[in-house]
């Protein structure tokens, strides 16, 4: 129960930052507004952050409940998680984060919120690759070069 409990704060937070201050800063910064009708790209934009938001959330408990760890770096899951999202791609939070950053660009039309989503991929992706795999080899040593040998880093593996 700790676990989830830290689990969902950590959650809360870089959310909050990164998913809802500064796209918020941004649109502010750039004059973007609500748009006043609800067409096709703002419903395709939400659906973007319904289905984001979702895959971000259930790797938050999958962490929790499964790995009994959180989805910070200081407070890593105790066991490799393998279930869940995380059995067809390596990186669904991230997945999931990105695709609620781009569904609010397209929500809004932000040109400016796209660059950011793409940031975002850019710097995840370093430190995924820089940071994350090499700490996770050293933690879970062979379980993990399976797992990486299995699960495709950013595409879903589909298998029956």
């Amino acid at each position: 129960m700790a676990a989830l409990v830290r689990a969902l704060t950590y959650a809360t937070l870089f959310i909050g930052l990164l998913l809802v201050f500064v796209p918020q800063q941004i649109l502010a910064a750039t004059g973007i507004v609500r748009p006043e009708r609800i067409g096709p790209a703002q419903i395709a934009g939400l659906a973007m952050i319904v289905v984001g938001g979702v895959l971000a959330l259930s790797c938050v408990l999958t962490f929790a409940l499964i790995g009994k760890g959180t989805p910070a770096p200081f407070d890593p899951p105790r066991r490799l998680v393998t279930a869940g999202p995380y059995a067809r791609v390596r990186n669904p939070m991230y997945i999931g984060a990105a695709l609620a950053l781009f569904g609010a660009a397209l929500f809004f039309g932000s040109t400016a919120l796209t660059l950011y989503a793409t940031a975002f991929l850019v710097v995840i992706h370093l430190f995924v690759v820089f940071y994350e795999e090499p700490t996770l080899h050293r933690l879970f040593g062979a379980s993990y070069d399976e797992y990486r040998r299995n699960v495709h880093r950013w595409m879903p593996t589909w298998r029956s």
